[in-house]
């Protein structure tokens, strides 16, 4: 028996912006407050980089679509 696909989506409940770090905690199976920490984290370690990654990942991250 086949296991289901796993997507990545931006989370449509989990959101505060875009969603973005709200979809790869689903896909992890983690809380979504650790994300947004590591996030946080590396953006200010990276001087910034974060916030790029961030839009850019809004951008091909495709939304959850409706269930």
């Amino acid at each position: 028996m086949a296991k289901p696909v796993k997507r990545l989506y931006r989370s449509k409940r989990d959101r505060v912006f875009g969603g973005v770090c709200g979809g790869i905690a689903e896909y992890l199976d983690v809380d979504p407050v650790v994300v947004r920490l590591i996030w946080a984290i590396a953006t200010l370690v990276s001087m910034g980089v974060g916030i790029l990654a961030y839009l850019i990942a809004w951008v091909i991250i495709p939304e959850e679509p409706k269930r």
